[in-house]
């Protein structure tokens, strides 16, 4: 610490972390400088998940009703140890060191500054100062259901139920989790409303569970001839409440500091960080814990109101199954969903600058004079001269853009500057936490083949043709994918196919038990039969319309001005594809693949028109082939031993990565050898799509 020059009231317990020290966009790279992208230990947050299930159930038949009852109760815990940063978080930009005139020019930010030179000026970009902490949230889930199973005839059963679930939203045990108020006054903003609030404090909730989830249940099954059945149903089906989704994560003294403006650090060493010793200290129940004295503050977490009510779907099924020969069923089903109140903080931005906001001040998002003006900082002649140049309170960093000053919240800015990422409310950080904003539409024709050979051999085929929609509610899928939008401030248009939309899926399943071989009683035949028989074979083939490709992130400089990102406009008739990616007919150490004339930057200022995804833009289909093979050996009665082993890419497939597909003024670059190295539409081949094929053998005793 003596060493940096590092001053303040804050003493690391060891090293700091130093981050960012190089940059692709200056020219050098942690292999080409012979240097490191950080110095410094990374810290560790302990995430815990304790979970308590309870299920009782109870059944009874009584003539022709099967009635069931039953409840269940859940009860999670997340607690969490946070010692990540607690050494102090430092990272540098080329900004400081960078050619303000360079950034205001180009769209893209490209400048000749070099992070390593910011680090040894000491002239921190951003950080985050923290204490050690544990916290804890937890939430609870209730649910009753009775259903009855009614055979009215000998061809005719009816199913009816109803389900009622109660879920609450997460909360700290101790009230010590910080949410954003957007009515608190701030006393570190000027009394600027927009502050921090706790349960510890407050006194409330910061979230309404919602009571009235019903989910009724009706389906049938009637045999129409002897070997035909006819089956359909219907049901209200509720998500539980939000899952944790490491946000036990911010219950921590977290102290995030930016900088304000292109080139203005948010501190440097030698003056020391940006807090007092009270405001360091954990937990801090102020106000106005963000943000510190003449800087901007990435937003504490927003936790959306209606962040206890749990996602609810509609379902229902008609289809018909039908014996074509011995052992042969054929089922053909139409299935379809509806789906509301998902997931979807990417559909809200508490922080954005709306047009109609500019208009009140009389100005206009098409005019070049309001896209200067709004990116200039505050203290500029200009923003002095249109009448821009006061503050929005005392403490407010004159260097910041007229934008920022302009915000609901002026105070706060997701890492000090507009981000350009697509998907979340750019450059503002005041997306709501759980906010149920998601809605998704499914529909599908499933085709179903079973039949059942002699001597141990089953066969099943799939086919599945499809439909997915959704607006926003992939942020609330396992894979962690973000719910694109293209115009926050206009939700209807936000609706576009699902990133995990395939039209058509075929998938193939075979298995084979091994019989028992027909031997005299030698004990070599024995064996060998002993040995042989009662193993399972099983064999999966898939093959899918390949996955949607997210369309370009737009660089019409919209995230600097509103705060809010947007796509590229497609262009009418212009190929998307420079060659069939589908077709093995093109080599990917040369080609790109992407059109970068199919797609153009809407105007200055202005949201694209274009969707997230479209059903002809997507990637290569990648078929899926596994193979199986166990058995359970039966060593004495109360003592099973299973033994399997599984293989992914049995056929050893090489499948190139996908291309490159962000930005479409990308350059693209060769080598003296005429290989492709950059660019859009560009292939990496330096690696594969897939690992080769591998498997794993798997060991079980039961006793």
């Amino acid at each position: 610490t003596t060493q940096l020059g590092l001053q303040g009231p804050f003493t690391p317990y060891s090293f700091p972390s130093i981050q960012g020290l190089s940059s692709a966009q200056g020219g050098v790279n942690p292999g080409q400088s012979g240097g490191s992208d950080s110095l410094g230990p990374a810290g560790a947050i302990q995430n815990i998940q304790q979970a308590t299930t309870a299920v009782a159930s109870l059944s009874w038949v009584k003539n022709n009703h099967n009635y069931k009852f039953g409840g269940e109760l859940q009860v999670d815990g997340f607690p969490v140890r946070m010692i990540e940063g607690t050494n102090g978080v430092f990272a540098f930009s080329a900004a400081e060191t960078g050619e303000p005139y360079l950034n205001q020019t180009t769209l893209n930010g490209g400048n000749v500054g070099f992070p390593y030179a910011s680090f040894l000026l000491g002239l921190v970009d951003s950080g985050n100062i923290r204490v050690p902490t544990d916290g804890k949230l937890g939430k609870h889930e209730l649910g009753f259901y009775a259903q009855d199973t009614w055979k009215l005839t000998r061809k005719f059963t009816l199913d009816y139920g109803l389900r009622y679930d109660y879920s609450i939203a997460e909360q700290e045990q101790y009230g010590r989790l910080p949410s954003f108020s957007r009515t608190l006054a701030n006393p570190s903003a000027g009394g600027q409303p927009g502050a921090v609030i706790y349960q510890a404090t407050c006194h409330c909730s910061f979230s309404h569970t919602y009571p009235w989830a019903f989910g009724p249940r009706l389906g049938f099954a009637y045999q129409v001839l002897p070997k035909t059945v006819l089956r359909g149903g219907f049901g209200i089906v509720y998500n539980g409440t939000d899952n944790d989704n490491k946000a036990s994560n911010n219950v921590t003294s977290s102290n995030p500091f930016n900088s304000v403006a292109f080139g203005q650090p948010a501190m440097t060493f030698s003056q020391g960080v940006p807090f007092t010793a009270s405001q360091i200290a954990w937990p801090n129940f102020s106000a106005g814990e963000y943000p510190s004295p003449g800087t901007l503050s990435t937003p504490p977490l927003v936790i959306d109101p209606n962040a206890g009510r749990p996602a609810r779907l509609y379902q229902w099924s008609f289809g018909v199954q039908r014996e074509i020969i011995r052992d042969m069923v054929v089922e053909a089903t139409y299935v379809g969903n509806r789906g509301m109140w998902w997931q979807a903080p990417t559909q809200a931005n508490y922080n954005a600058v709306t047009p109609q906001l500019l208009a009140s001040y009389g100005l206009n998002i098409n005019s070049s004079t309001t896209q200067q003006l709004l990116i200039s900082p505050l203290d500029s002649q200009l923003a002095i001269a249109s009448g821009f140049g006061k503050p929005p309170y005392t403490g407010f960093p004159v260097t910041a853009t007229v934008a920022q000053s302009l915000r609901p919240f002026p105070q706060f800015a997701a890492g000090g500057t507009a981000s350009t990422a697509v998907g979340a409310a750019s450059g503002s950080g005041l997306t709501p936490l759980w906010a149920p904003l998601g809605d998704t539409w499914y529909d599908a024709l499933q085709v179903k083949l079973s039949k059942r050979f002699s001597h141990g051999l089953e066969l099943t085929y799939l086919f599945t043709w499809q439909k997915t929609l959704d607006i926003g509610a992939e942020s609330d899928s396992p894979s962690g994918s973000t719910g694109q939008v293209n115009d926050v401030f206009n939700r209807p248009v936000n609706k576009y196919i699902s990133v995990y939309d395939q039209p058509f899926v075929s998938t193939l399943a075979l298995n084979y038990t091994l019989p028992k071989l027909n031997t005299n009683r030698a004990l070599a035949s024995s064996i060998l039969s002993a040995a042989v028989r009662d193993w399972q074979i099983g064999v999966f083939e898939q093959e899918a319309s390949g996955m949607p490709i997210l369309a370009p992130a737009s660089t019409n400089n919209l995230g600097s001005m509103l705060f809010q990102s947007t796509f590229d406009d497609r262009v009418p008739g212009v190929p998307l594809f420079t060659n069939n990616l589908n077709c093995h007919c093109f080599n990917p150490n040369t080609t790109f693949v992407l059109n970068p004339a199919a797609w153009v930057n809407p105007p200055a200022g202005q949201f694209g028109t274009a969707a997230a995804y479209y059903g002809d833009y997507r990637y290569q289909r990648r078929p899926s082939e596994d193979l199986g093979l166990g058995r359970i050996f039966r060593i004495k009665e109360r003592v099973t031993l299973n033994i399997r082993a599984e293989f992914t890419n049995v056929l050893n497939r090489t499948e190139v990565n996908n291309p490159t597909s962000t930005n479409i003024l990308a350059t693209q670059t060769r080598n003296s050898a005429g290989q492709a190295t950059a660019g859009f539409g560009w292939i990496n081949t330096s690696s594969v799509y897939l690992p080769p094929r591998q498997g794993d053998i798997i060991a079980r005793i039961r006793f």
